[in-house]
């Protein structure tokens, strides 16, 4: 067997040598390797930037432009005094926070006037990379042959804080940590610093920000003004500080100039950002768990509560205002599974996937060393994956439905909690939210409808020996009535109330174990872990495939262009504006405009109201220097870059660097584009950044912004 060392070293060779021969359109590229692209490739595509000028650890450079936002999106620095701006979809969690049913900063919009009027947001953090360290050989001197999944986890935690310590010495505002790439096959360490005084500047009415919403998610021709604006504040001496009316705006290593001239087909467009999750390394066997079990529950399930939620949302401004970034999140996620499921069919990914593993399988089997070293890859995989087949289903289950319960998870989030609790975790449990903070955003007959709907198709789809002890209470007690088992839960509880909660964690909490919501939420928690600790047994046997397998890919593919999948570090991903044809005699332009915003308005569907501002700033053909050439007013556009979840936000950037758009979906044709990437077809939906300027000049008054951003046309 060959040595672990070696083959981490080797792997990395592999790496290296396969960024020189590089396709334009795909990869999510790390930093540290950029200056082995193909600088002559992007040179002749127009890019006029050196890997230094994209990433320096030692002298100011893009990346010190461009952040993680709130932990699960992108944003970017466009001024000198620290203004932040992302889409309005990952500022909406935040904008929902602070709105109320009085001033419905989602409904109506929100633009600070002046320094004094920008909004603190609780909680809200953004994280600047400072360096990336490749770590590779001390992680893999840690591990040794470690197999068990907890003592690896053990031991990959002790060297990560062994490394970041090392790494960021007395300073007490950079973070360390290490993570995996390559299935395991490398490690780098990501030295890091946060800032948690966040406030919130403006965004556009949600009839703009969110226009389209559900139907036109993830569809193009698309007029959505995806965008809002925080700032970033620091101490006097510019570092980290919880909010402080003393804090002063952050001045950043470095701000994007943003340019006005605009893009045209065929123009090198660059994007740097913190892509979520790709696996495009998954066999063909994930590809039918992913699409029968993961997406066909998904969809299912969500479609169910999603169509309860409406319901109330649309009768009742309170409940649209509490339930609007819950619904957001639930249906962002739906209608990308719906989608995935379509292209994986269309596209014959599992096909594909299949063919390429006979490839592989083809190539160990020639030479007996690689037989030694990857013979059991698939193997390994496809018996991890069948194995936990039953468990996989059945926990989808309890995580999209039962699980989605709000009352049974406030009772886990406030009731007594033992030490080893089973119930730890679930429902985002802790107290660092307050009973107050909870109830805002909850309604209480939404939820009671919510339960009646989960814990009877919960029933109807899971297998009787997998439900929960609660089933046999509502058989025993309530005639097999599951109404009438929710009606009296949710009469009895403490915490259905804000009021009889707060009364209840006054007096002894002991007596809360008894409470009915907390007894069926320990019910499905502990069902949960049950579930969770099943599957694991599963973890190395999967573990050990898959980094054999990718290991094998590696080395088949030497010369190829291979990148590690997408894991909330900051990549680079360079392609060209460019149209597409979604099918025969159907070419999709590269731009949309204003005329698009008007032609789809619709007065009678929320999702397609437009303000009458906007319609006035329109019939006057106001759209001063944001205009393009032909007068038309530009909204969003299309590039051909390799994106996906947590590139949400990113910049978009011309070959000299400069702001032009920001990143904010990926097109319907390439639904299953975190599983194989489809050139014709992938394509990066991005908000025009002169439709942002727009927007926030002539539409929301806040042009005295434009001062401290750099602009060229």
């Amino acid at each position: 067997m060959m040595n672990i060392k070696k083959a981490g070293l080797i792997c990395l060779s592999v790496l290296i040598l396969s960024v020189n021969s590089l396709r334009a359109d795909e990869g999510m590229w790390m930093l540290p390797l950029i200056q082995k692209l193909n600088s002559k490739e992007m040179s002749k595509m127009g890019f006029k930037l050196s890997a230094k000028d994209i990433y320096d650890i030692n002298k100011s450079s893009l990346k010190d432009a461009v952040l993680q936002f709130g932990g699960g999106c992108t944003a970017e620095i466009i001024s000198k005094d620290g203004l932040v701006l992302t889409n309005h979809h990952c500022g909406y969690g935040s904008i929902q926070k602070l709105s109320t049913v009085d001033h419905d900063y989602l409904l109506n919009g929100f633009w600070a006037m002046n320094r004094q009027e920008e909004l603190p947001v609780k909680g809200l953090t953004v994280t600047f990379l400072d360096r990336f360290e490749d770590v590779s050989k001390e992680v893999t001197v840690a591990l040794g042959t470690l197999t068990d999944p907890k003592a690896k986890d053990v031991a990959l935690k002790t060297v990560s804080d062994q490394l970041a310590s090392k790494a960021v010495g007395q300073n007490k505002y950079l973070k360390g940590r290490v993570v995996s790439f390559f299935g395991g096959n490398q490690y780098y360490l990501i030295i890091s610093k946060t800032y948690n005084d966040i406030r919130f500047v403006g965004a556009p009415p949600s009839s703009i920000g969110k226009f389209g919403a559900d139907t036109d998610n993830w569809m193009w021709p698309r007029h959505t003004g995806d965008f809002s604006m925080f700032r970033i504040y620091a101490d006097k001496d510019n570092n980290p500080s919880e909010y402080s009316s003393g804090n002063i705006p952050y001045q950043p290593k470095r701000f994007l100039t943003i340019s006005l001239k605009g893009e045209k087909q065929n123009d090198p467009a660059m994007i740097l950002g913190y892509p979520g999750r790709t696996n495009r390394f998954m066999t063909s066997y994930e590809v039918k768990e992913t699409s029968e079990i993961n997406n066909a529950i998904t969809i299912l399930v969500r479609g169910i509560r999603q169509n309860v939620l409406m319901t109330d949302m649309v009768a009742d401004p309170k409940v649209r205002l509490q339930y609007s970034n819950k619904y957001a999140g639930s249906s962002n996620s739906w209608k990308k599974a719906i989608g995935m499921n379509e292209t994986f069919a269309k596209l014959k990914v599992y096909d594909r996937r299949a063919a390429e593993e006979k490839t592989f399988t083809g190539w160990v089997s020639a030479d007996p060393a690689r037989i030694a070293k990857y013979g059991q890859a698939l193997t390994d995989v496809k018996s991890a994956i069948d194995g936990r087949a039953r468990l996989q289903f059945t926990l989808r289950y309890y995580t999209e439905s039962l699980n989605s319960i709000e009352l049974t998870s406030a009772a886990l989030r406030f009731g007594p909690k033992a030490e080893g609790d089973a119930s730890e975790g679930r429902g985002g449990r802790t107290n660092s939210i307050t009973p107050a903070d909870y109830f805002k955003d909850y309604n209480f007959s939404t939820d009671k409808k919510v339960a009646k709907a989960m814990i009877t198709l919960f029933k109807e789809k899971v297998p009787a020996a997998d439900l929960p002890d609660f089933y046999k209470t509502i058989d025993a007690n309530y005639q097999g009535s599951i109404d009438a088992f929710v009606e009296a839960m949710y009469s009895q509880s403490v915490f259905a109330s804000e009021e009889k909660l707060k009364a209840a964690l006054a007096g002894d909490k002991k007596e809360l174990e008894k409470d009915p919501a907390f007894v069926t939420g320990k019910n499905i928690s502990d069902a949960m872990l049950k579930y969770t600790k099943e599957i694991e047994q599963y973890r190395t046997l999967y573990a050990k495939g898959q980094k054999q397998y990718i290991a094998g890919m590696l080395e088949m593919k030497a010369g190829q262009a291979i990148y590690p999948d997408a894991n909330f570090t900051m990549r680079l991903t360079y392609g060209k504006v460019m149209n597409y044809s979604p099918k025969d005699g159907v070419i999709y332009d590269y731009v949309t405009t204003l005329d698009g915003v008007m032609q789809k308005e619709d007065p009678k569907n929320w999702e397609f109201v437009v303000p009458a501002k906007l319609k006035e700033l329109y019939k006057a053909k106001d759209f001063g220097l944001y205009a393009l050439k032909d007068g038309r007013m530009p909204v969003a556009f299309l590039t051909n870059n390799d994106i996906t979840g947590g590139n949400s936000g990113s910049p978009v950037m011309n070959g000299k660097g400069e702001l032009i758009g920001t990143a904010f979906d990926g097109n319907w044709e390439s639904m299953s584009g975190d599983i194989i990437f489809e050139p014709s077809l992938q394509r990066c939906i991005n908000v025009d950044i002169r439709y942002t300027l727009f927007i926030m000049d002539k539409f929301g008054g806040a042009g005295y912004l434009l001062n401290e951003m750099k602009i060229t046309k």
